[in-house]
C-alpha cells in the first residue's frame, strides 16, 4: 500500500527553464530533511522555451516530480487549476518557479496547517525586492481588496501559500482569480485563514512576466468575484433589485407628471406643457426600460440556475454512511 502523502507542491512555471532544476533541487533537500512524503507537480504553462524538457529531465531522476503540459498559455488561475485537481497531499503548498519564494518556508508553513488547524495561509512578503513602480500599486491593491474582502492578508497576490487538501478540491480558480484564492476560499466556507511573514527573494533567473495591466485586471476580477461569490445562487436579487428600483423610479417620475398635468388643468391657468414635451418623462420611459430589462435579466438568471446540474453539490462538506454512487445533492 502506497504511503499517504503529506505534501503536494503545485507549481506554475512559465519560461522558468533556468530556475527549475535548482528550485527541485532545493525542494527536495528541504522535504527529506524533515521526512515528507511528498509530490511536485510542475504545470508547464505553454512555456516557449526549454521549460518542458527541463522538468522530463528532472522527472526522469526523481519520481516525486511530476509535469503536466499546456498546449498553449493559458494563464496561472489555469495552471494552478489543474495543479490543484491533480494534487494527492493531505497539504498542498503553491510557490512560484522563478525561485524568489524559499522553500525553507515548507516546514512552517505545513505545521500551520496540521497542527494549527488553518485552512488556508497566505505568505506574505515584508520585505521585498521589487521596483517602487511594482511595490506602491501592489500595497494600494491589497489594502483595496482587504477593505472589500473583509480577509486581514497584507499580501493577496503571494504565490506562496499552504491549503489543507479539502480546500483546493473544494474551490474552481479560473480566468485570473489566483490572486483571490483567499476570497473565494472564504464564501466557499473556508473561515480559518493564516499569514505568514516569508522570505522574499531577489530573482536570479529571467524576468517578470506580469505587466501594468494585470492591476486593472486584478480590480475587475475583485468586483466579479465579489458578485459571483454573493449572488451566485440568487441573481434575481441582484438583477431584479436593481431592475425593480429603476422601474419604480419610472412609475413614480411618470405619477409626478401625470399630477402635476392635472393640477395645472385647472381653469384660470395657463395650459400646461403636454407630458411627453417633457425631459423628465423621457428618462421615466428609460428608467422603467431598463428596469424591466434587469428584471427579466434576474428572471433568466435564475432559470438558468435552476436547470444547472448538480447545482447545490458544493454546498456539502462531509458525508456519513452514503454510497459514494449515492447523491444527495438537493435539487
Amino acid at each position: 500500500m502506497n504511503q499517504p502523502l503529506h505534501l503536494s507542491i503545485v507549481i506554475p512555471a512559465y519560461n522558468e527553464c533556468e530556475s527549475l532544476p535548482e528550485l527541485c533541487q532545493w525542494i527536495e533537500r528541504v522535504v527529506t530533511q524533515h521526512q515528507f512524503a511528498y509530490e511536485v507537480i510542475i504545470v508547464d504553462d505553454g512555456s516557449s522555451d526549454d521549460t518542458w524538457r527541463v522538468v522530463e529531465q528532472i522527472g526522469a531522476r526523481n519520481p516525486a516530480i511530476k509535469g503536466i503540459r499546456f498546449r498553449r498559455n493559458y494563464g496561472k488561475s489555469a495552471a494552478l487549476h489543474v495543479g490543484f485537481r491533480a494534487a494527492e497531499g493531505k497539504v498542498v503548498i503553491t510557490m512560484d518557479a522563478d525561485m524568489q519564494d524559499s522553500p525553507d518556508e515548507i516546514p512552517a508553513l505545513y505545521q500551520m496547517i496540521t497542527r494549527q488547524g488553518y485552512d488556508l495561509v497566505s505568505g506574505w512578503k515584508k520585505k521585498r525586492y521589487d521596483p517602487r513602480s511594482k511595490t506602491i500599486p501592489t500595497k494600494l491593491f491589497n489594502a483595496v481588496t482587504r477593505w472589500v474582502s473583509g480577509i486581514p492578508l497584507h499580501d493577496f497576490n503571494c504565490g506562496l501559500k499552504a491549503y489543507r487538501q479539502e480546500v483546493v478540491k473544494s474551490i474552481e480558480v479560473y480566468g485570473e482569480m489566483h490572486r483571490y484564492i483567499p476570497l473565494i476560499a472564504k464564501w466557499a466556507g473556508f473561515k480559518k485563514i493564516g499569514e505568514k511573514v516569508v522570505e522574499h527573494r531577489p530573482r536570479k533567473y529571467g524576468a517578470t512576466k506580469f505587466g501594468p495591466e494585470r492591476f486593472v485586471h486584478g480590480f475587475l476580477d475583485l468586483m466579479s468575484i465579489l458578485f459571483v461569490g454573493k449572488f451566485r445562487k440568487r441573481p434575481m436579487h441582484f438583477f431584479g433589485g436593481i431592475g425593480l428600483l429603476a422601474f419604480l423610479t419610472g412609475g413614480g417620475i411618470s405619477f409626478y407628471l401625470v399630477l402635476e398635468k392635472f393640477i395645472k388643468s385647472r381653469p384660470g391657468m395657463p395650459p400646461p406643457r403636454d407630458v411627453v414635451d417633457q425631459p423628465l418623462f423621457f428618462l421615466a420611459l428609460t428608467a422603467a426600460i431598463i428596469g424591466t430589462q434587469l428584471f427579466l435579466t434576474g428572471f433568466l438568471a435564475e432559470m438558468v440556475l435552476l436547470s444547472a446540474p448538480n447545482r447545490n453539490d458544493y454546498l456539502i462538506a462531509e458525508r456519513i454512511n452514503f454510497n459514494s454512487s449515492d447523491n444527495c445533492a438537493s435539487d
